[in-house]
């Protein structure tokens, strides 16, 4: 069936403004979703970004394998070891944030449903480039929360590195999100200055989001904007538990690494296990060497060698990309800057090389920066909580750096270069 609009037929079904009956869209229900949307993606890109300084990506391109990424891969800071819990802190915020916000999403994108059939498709350069944005928004949001909390959950499912997706389709959704952003913002201030009433569904003021053919409702506007928020509620409380710990913890059922994964010292979490990076049983073993580089020498360090330098401790968490983090653990070992001067470098090394013997696996070499190195919280670590260390923590030696993300505590370490170009 189809219906003649100004000379023109409208094909039927969803492009028929009757066709949407629900009396709740609106602009001001828009509008209240859209400003906890401008509020919390802001946050999301901000903490992003942070996350992606946290990588030191103008060090190496270990650090950073992201291919061709120009000016967008621009270098904000040097990712400081103090405070300590740092990266703990702006990942689990970004973590959470995204989980939480799933719920304003929908609902957002429920509202405005109708626009997204409006007839006919373009009616001017201006409004063909503004629904090109939209589809940029809308695609670029699905791929980000998707991807973003497909990798939260640990199942890599991509068709290609997490991290470079996530890096690009952020950047193409913060595109669309800001010329979004300058289209609509005056307009969602001007709806919700004007409260939840209903304008006339045939005036300008409704945004064609008004139906002119309401059913009966059953819910008031603003109950729909409290169950949406019940619903983010409920996300968080089931989320967040695994970045601040505590009895936190225990609520974190919807996060993989939200309850303790075990007892005794090395029961903490874990994401890469020695048997998923091809560790063998010789690699650790008693054939196990540490080579220490730098200033054109080289040291090689047998297991118990390494065990009779000073050992020194520090109380550090492990904080992850996906979120999750652990409780502070008690690690001992011996400082970077000890190993640095083995090799007749003095009170300020540079930047360090660390190698790992895994064969399989993102992240199996990184490079730590001076200020990082110098830290004496910076540890090759041997030891924890008392213990010596699992296998699967990085037996017999990892790198344990304050502030640094998880993959950057390189486990299985194999050789350390200082102060050379990598």
């Amino acid at each position: 069936m189809e219906a003649k609009t100004g000379g023109a037929r409208t094909p039927g079904g969803p492009f028929r403004p009757e066709f949407w009956r629900s009396p709740l869209r609106g602009p001001w229900l828009t509008a209240a979703f859209g400003i906890v949307l401008l509020f919390g993606i802001t946050v999301l890109f901000v903490t992003g970004l942070l996350s992606y300084a946290a990588y030191e990506p103008d060090l190496a391109a270990v650090n950073d394998q992201t291919p061709g990424k120009g000016w967008l891969g621009f270098y904000l800071f040097s990712w400081p070891t103090s405070p300590y819990w740092l990266y703990r802190v702006t990942q689990g915020v970004h973590v959470t944030l995204g989980v939480v916000l799933v719920p304003v999403l929908l609902a957002k994108l429920w509202s405005v449903i109708p626009k997204l059939f409006s007839w006919p498709p373009v009616r001017s350069p201006a409004q063909a480039a503004e629904r090109l944005s939209l589809l940029l928004l809308v695609g670029g949001a699905g791929f980000e929360f998707a991807t973003g909390i497909l990798n939260t959950q640990l199942k890599y499912v991509f068709p290609g590195s997490f991290y470079t997706l996530h890096f690009y389709g952020a950047w193409v959704f913060t595109g669309a999100f800001a010329v979004h952003v300058a289209f609509r913002l005056g307009r969602a201030v001007r709806a919700l200055r004007a409260g939840p009433r209903q304008p006339d569904p045939a005036g300008e003021e409704a945004a064609g989001l008004v139906s002119p053919r309401p059913a009966a409702p059953t819910i008031s506007r603003r109950g729909a904007l409290g169950m949406v928020g019940l619903g983010a509620f409920a996300l968080f409380a089931v989320t967040a538990g695994q970045s601040a710990g505590g009895w936190l913890r225990r609520t974190a059922l919807l996060a993989p690494h939200g309850q303790e994964p075990g007892s005794g010292p090395n029961g903490f979490q874990i994401n890469k296990t020695a048997a998923s990076v091809g560790i063998r049983p010789s690699d650790t073993g008693p054939a196990w060497r540490l080579t220490v580089r730098g200033a054109g020498r080289q040291v090689d360090l047998t297991y118990d060698r390494l065990l009779g330098l000073p050992q020194n401790e520090a109380l550090l968490p492990i904080a992850c990309v996906e979120g999750w983090s652990t409780a502070d653990q008690h690690w001992s070992g011996v400082r970077l800057t000890e190993l640095a001067a083995l090799v007749g470098l003095g009170a300020h090394p540079g930047q360090v090389l660390v190698e790992s013997v895994q064969r399989g696996g993102s992240f199996g070499s990184v490079v730590l920066s001076g200020s990082q190195v110098r830290d004496a919280r910076s540890l090759l670590a041997v030891r924890v909580n008392g213990a010596v260390l699992s296998r699967d923590h990085g037996y017999p030696a990892r790198v344990i750096v304050p502030g640094a993300p998880g993959v950057h505590n390189t486990k299985w370490v194999t050789r350390l270069t200082f102060g050379e170009p990598s």
